[in-house]
């Protein structure tokens, strides 16, 4: 069963499901197969990650429940432009509008602005969010093994491969870890940032990254915000780090991420 959710949690998800049913209704879903069959094939995520250096995932996104306001005035497409001009290897797109300000729309846009391929950030439960991020233009889509049980992590997993995309497998403790590996999980994010807590705590990684086999493809998430951090993850065997916050906040970006990207 999926881990009980915290308070602030349950309400993202309450609403990602209201969202759900509106995306289900007067046959959307019916529209959005007929537009995944027609978009051009997704790009490679996972190679974008596998390199000789820590890779860079930049987020872009407005607002967050434990950061408060992070871009005022929130310019999605100008914000990844600037990452993939300094070295960012893939963007993740925040997508849920309530708590964190973003929208399909955001995604779609900069798709057609930038080449890095696209995480679609959101608290993904059912297949018509994945078929409808891959119609806003998404190269790969966040799963979160802290909401959703095995057999729906499993269903979630097919879907997202059946449109040529991949998936961000997310965990946060071993128990976790044990399940993204047995529904065979490639890629696997180790979050930091306890969900029931929303408190952040870079050892996590370190703690976990040994117990993930060789052949997959790790991402470190939250709370990395120096060069010092991500040699450190560089040490640990880590492929990639995904970073908003930190970048969000430095006085001058651009630099923020040259200096973490290792350009």
């Amino acid at each position: 069963m999926a881990t009980r959710a915290a308070p602030i949690l349950e309400r993202i998800l309450e609403s990602r499901r209201a969202a759900i049913a509106e995306l289900k209704a007067d046959g959307i879903a019916g529209r959005l197969a007929r537009s995944v069959a027609q978009a051009p094939a997704p790009a490679d995520f996972r190679r974008a990650l596998v390199a000789d250096k820590v890779a860079l995932i930049a987020e872009c996104k407005e607002r967050s429940p434990s950061g408060g306001w992070l871009q005022r005035p929130y310019d999605a497409v100008g914000l990844a432009r600037r990452y993939a001009a300094n070295g960012a290897a893939a963007l993740s797109v925040l997508t849920e509008p309530e708590f964190f300000g973003g929208t399909l729309d955001h995604l779609q846009a900069i798709r057609a602005a930038v080449a890095v391929p696209l995480l679609c950030k959101d608290f993904i439960v059912d297949s018509v969010q994945v078929m409808a991020a891959r119609v806003a233009g998404a190269d790969a889509v966040l799963l979160i093994v802290a909401i959703l049980d095995e057999a729906r992590l499993r269903d979630l997993l097919a879907v997202t491969r059946g449109y040529g995309m991949q998936a961000l497998v997310e965990v946060h403790d071993e128990a976790e870890v044990e399940r993204a590996l047995r529904v065979d999980a490639a890629i696997i994010g180790i979050n930091n940032r306890d969900l029931t807590t929303m408190r952040t705590v870079k050892e996590t990684t370190a703690r976990l990254r040994p117990l993930i086999p060789a052949g997959h493809v790790i991402v470190s998430e939250s709370g990395i915000g120096s060069r010092a951090d991500i040699d450190a993850l560089q040490g640990l065997g880590v492929n990639a780090a995904l970073v908003g916050e930190s970048l969000l906040r430095a006085p001058d970006l651009e630099a923020k991420v040259r200096e973490l990207s290792g350009r």
